[in-house]
């Protein structure tokens, strides 16, 4: 199982310093919430930032485009050092065209499910999506309680999916979901304010990994 911190929930007047702490703390890779204050309320990061980040950190990074017209800012942030680019159909004009965009440019591609979005809407996508975030809260903000209607769309999408295909939840995640989510068929997790508001990440970051089975490293 693995476990991606969201910056979303880090000290932004420390956020390198953040950085680091997360990448000495046996987490998986970075998860960075992009919000441009219309698809969601909050304003975020820039690829500017993702960009500084890159320079601190070798893990994984993955940039979840909260934003409408993502299209216009792939070549950004594929630049600045995104492995993994997410998007919402809801943003998407043609979301096929889209998630092709993003691996033409050497990324992987994730398509992220608001709570009220159903399964459906990726069918003839399937084939070039690597990723899914299945979205336990409504996007926008940091410590909101799981929604948990979600555990039926991770079954259902463990169903349809490839078994390549991660399946990975966003919002909620604590040591009691993380179990449930796991049995579902989820397989990582995006946790924010549960890391952050913590005084010691690595020793959390473990306890999640012990919550859904896995062993001590």
């Amino acid at each position: 199982m693995l476990i991606y911190p969201s910056m979303l929930s880090a000290n932004p007047a420390q956020l390198g310093e953040e950085l680091i702490r997360i990448e000495n703390s046996k987490a998986d890779a970075i998860h960075w919430d992009i919000m441009d204050g219309t698809f969601v309320e909050t304003i975020t990061f820039g690829h500017h930032v993702i960009a500084a980040g890159r320079k601190l950190s070798h893990l994984r990074f993955d940039v979840h485009l909260m934003i409408e017209n993502p299209d216009k800012h792939l070549e950004n942030f594929s630049r600045a050092g995104a492995d993994v680019i997410i998007v919402h159909p809801e943003t998407c004009r043609h979301l096929h065209r889209t998630l092709g965009n993003i691996k033409s440019l050497g990324q992987q591609s994730g398509v992220a499910l608001n709570p009220a979005t159903p399964t459906n809407v990726i069918e003839y996508c399937i084939d070039i999506i690597d990723i899914i975030v299945v979205m336990g809260v409504n996007p926008g903000s940091s410590g909101q309680d799981f929604i948990e209607s979600q555990l039926e769309k991770i079954s259902k999408l463990r169903e349809i999916l490839p078994s390549s295909t991660e399946i990975c939840v966003d919002g909620g995640i604590n040591n009691r979901t993380i179990k449930e989510c796991t049995q579902h068929g989820a397989n990582s997790f995006v946790s924010g304010s549960h890391i952050f508001k913590s005084s010691n990440y690595a020793s959390t970051i473990q306890q999640l990994k012990e919550s859904c089975g896995q062993s001590k490293l």
